[in-house]
């Protein structure tokens, strides 16, 4: 039995270096690479968390694969996410590996940029603030506005807590009054354009009285 192992056993030997040769130049043939840049996902956020700031939005990946397969992978077919459930407030450092990363099974990733990132977070805050009507232009001549009402009053918006503390008024979207001669009633969205807030109140009703002498 031995005999039968040990005959030929040079040419065993290399034609098993030579399967091994072939197998990794038939793999190899037709790989490809691509480049692909992937916007950045954050998930499980600790209730009263809120994101300030991350080091980078957009995460860079090399892809490897077979070339007829890998040519048709789009940025929508790749996820690469942060998980933020341990995140506590204040600056964290998150790694971005190949865990973290979706991809279709015709890819693999070769690299990654950046490897990590750096998230800020701080505490959620909410805060009831008053809603102001925006006014714009003025009534048909000889009328003139006598009261102004929103239905809510005010809202609540909630947000990052040095964000909220900043706000203390929400206004409507321009509500313009030129050559009106009549009361109306309508609803307007609310102005958060440059807050970063949000409100679950998106629309204020608005009751502009109108007053005058009709001839």
């Amino acid at each position: 039995m031995k005999k039968l192992f040990t005959k030929n056993l040079g040419l065993k030997i290399a034609a098993i270096l030579l399967s091994i040769v072939l197998w990794f130049y038939v793999t190899s043939r037709g790989q490809s690479e691509i480049s692909l840049d992937v916007p950045l996902e954050f998930k499980n956020i600790p209730q009263g968390l809120e994101i300030v700031q991350s080091s980078a939005k957009v995460v860079s990946l090399n892809l490897q694969g077979q070339e007829r397969l890998i040519k048709n992978i789009k940025p929508s077919g790749v996820r690469v996410y942060i998980d933020l459930s341990k995140a506590k407030r204040g600056e964290g450092t998150y790694s971005i590996n190949r865990e973290t990363i979706k991809l279709p099974q015709a890819a693999s990733v070769k690299n990654v940029t950046p490897s990590s990132i750096k998230v800020i977070t701080d505490a959620t805050a909410t805060k009831t603030v008053k809603v102001m009507p925006f006014i714009v232009g003025t009534p048909r001549k000889g009328f003139s506005i006598k009261s102004i009402e929103t239905n809510p009053a005010v809202v609540v918006i909630e947000g990052i807590m040095t964000e909220v503390r900043k706000v203390n008024i929400l206004t409507t979207e321009p509500i313009d009054v030129t050559d009106i001669q009549e009361t109306f009633a309508q609803d307007f969205r609310l102005d958060t354009s440059g807050m970063n807030i949000r409100t679950k109140t998106n629309n204020i009703k608005v009751t502009v009285v109108i007053t005058g002498r009709r001839k």
